[in-house]
Parts: structure tokens; sequence; C-alpha cells
């Protein structure tokens, strides 16, 4: 089991520096991947009354890709992750390109999780339809594998139109690796037939065995073995050793691949106190991170 962290961005704000501190102390402690969360834009909490959701107008998000095009240049193995990009609504050839040129800088170190989102006003912002993400997800990554592999590309289908165009140059991963972030069984039969692995939005335990049983008959289902879908847990720090090490233990008695670290929301103020915490974690791990 592979373990990573969860980037912390909605705590450490705009400072480049903390970003370049972050991504190269976890690399030097072993953490195998950084993952990062994407939102686009904030809403007013105010004007959107009542506003249930967890993050709003005053909420920090670096930009995934261009995050990763400032860590490819100041780390040399981890592996960065997107957990997840809002891929409907963002233009898929656009998608395409950014994501390639993340893994040409890393030398093959992207991993693309994608999901279809919550907030309606993120996608009325960008001009993209919120009532029929989830139908489109499934053509875009089509389309993004497609657009990774292949030179010239033509595409008709009922929500792409690409004539004979492609993109230069290509990325190192061909195609890049796509995982999906779902809580629904329509999402888990999307992970079955065409993911190539998924982050359960769902501790281990009945509800995650429910969930695996779909993605695997889907899986099967679709001709493929589900013990090649990865599947990435995650652990959220509270200030007790011992549940993180009990946390990632189950975890990997549920088969995970990877598993992401968590330190926001547990009153860390500074990156160093973030990066002080993981070390500690680092040292809890049955079997040590593995980078590369």
């Amino acid at each position: 089991m592979r373990v990573g962290v969860v980037f912390p961005q909605t705590e450490l704000g705009g400072d480049p520096g903390a970003v370049r501190a972050y991504g190269e102390r976890v690399e030097s402690l072993g953490y195998a991947h950084v993952l990062v969360y994407d939102h686009v834009l904030g809403a007013d909490a105010t004007a959107h009354a009542p506003w249930n959701w967890p993050y709003d107008v005053h909420t920090t998000f670096h930009e995934p890709f261009v995050l990763f095009g400032f860590l490819a240049a100041v780390t040399q193995s981890v592996e960065l992750v997107t957990g997840v990009i809002i891929l409907p609504q963002r233009q898929t050839a656009l998608v395409a390109k950014q994501a390639a040129e993340v893994d040409l800088l890393t030398g093959g170190r992207l991993r693309l999780g994608v999901g279809v989102g919550w907030n309606a006003v993120e996608y009325e912002a960008l001009n993209e339809d919120f009532s029929n993400r989830g139908a489109r997800s499934v053509e875009q990554i089509e389309v993004l594998r497609r657009l990774w592999t292949e030179q010239v590309v033509t595409v008709e289908g009922e929500h792409h139109h690409i004539t004979a165009a492609g993109i230069a140059p290509l990325p190192v991963q061909r195609p890049i690796p796509v995982w999906l972030g779902t809580a629904s069984a329509p999402g888990y039969r999307r992970v079955g037939r065409i993911a190539d692995g998924w982050f359960p939005m769902v501790e281990p335990g009945p509800r995650l065995d429910e969930a695996r049983t779909i993605v695997d008959r889907a899986a099967t289902d679709a001709g493929r073995d589900p013990a090649a879908i990865g599947m990435e847990g995650r652990v959220s720090w509270t200030g007790d050793e011992d549940a993180v090490a009990a946390e990632l233990a189950a975890w990997a008695e549920a088969g995970a691949s990877h598993v992401s670290v968590n330190t926001m929301g547990a009153g860390l103020r500074t990156v160093d106190e973030h990066l002080e915490v993981l070390a500690r974690v680092a040292t809890l791990v049955p079997h040590p991170p593995v980078s590369g």
C-alpha cells in the first residue's frame, strides 16, 4: 500500500515558499504522492443562502495543473494526484493538454483523479451543464485517452466533436491513469467499467464492502479484472497516533493500493506544523512509504 499526503491548500494560502517547503519535505520523508483537491470558484454563501457545503468564496484553492507545474520543478519522485479534478466543468481537450504537459514535465508522475462535483455555482460560471455531468464525464474520459495515445484524433460523439486534431507533445504515460472519485452506485459502476482506480468516500466497513461489490460486478461484466483496479483511502489526522495507525491498518486490510494522510481541519496553523505531523505519521506506517 503506497502512502501519500493531501496537500493542505485550504490552510496554506498563497505562499509559494510554503508550497515549495511542503513538496520538498514530504518527498524527503518518503511519501509516495501528493494529492490535491480542485475548485475553480467559490460561492458567496450569503448570496447563495442557505449554503450547507464545506467550501465558499473565502476558501483558498490552488489550480491543480499550475500547482503541479510548480511542484514538478521542486520534486523528483513523488506522484502528483488530482483528488479530484471536476472534469465536466472543464473543456476536455484543454484538460488533455494540461495533463499531458504535467506528465511530461514530471517524467510520468501524474495520476488524474476526476469527479463530477457538487457545486452548481461553478458550473454556471464556467458555462457548463450541471444536469448531465455524469454522462458527459464518461465520454470525456474516452476522449482524453484517445488524445493521450493518438497523434491525430477524430471524434463525433454526443458531446465532443474533433476533426483530425491532436496534442503535441504526447504524455510519457500513454494513457495517463484515470481514477474516479464517487459516492454513488452509478459512480461505482462507472469505476468498474472504465476507471484505472477509485477514491471511495466511505471508510472500511460494510459500506465500503457494498461499494466494492458493485465495482467488482461492473468490472467483471465489462470483461475487466477487478483486481487490476486501484483503490485509495484517506486517513485524517486528529492528534491521535494510535487512531491513525489503526486506520492505516484498516485500509491495508481492506485491500487499498494507496492511502492519503489528510492534515487539514486539525488546527495546524503553519506549513511547519503540517510537516511535523507528517514526520510523526511516517513512523506509523506498517511498511515505509515508497517514493517514485
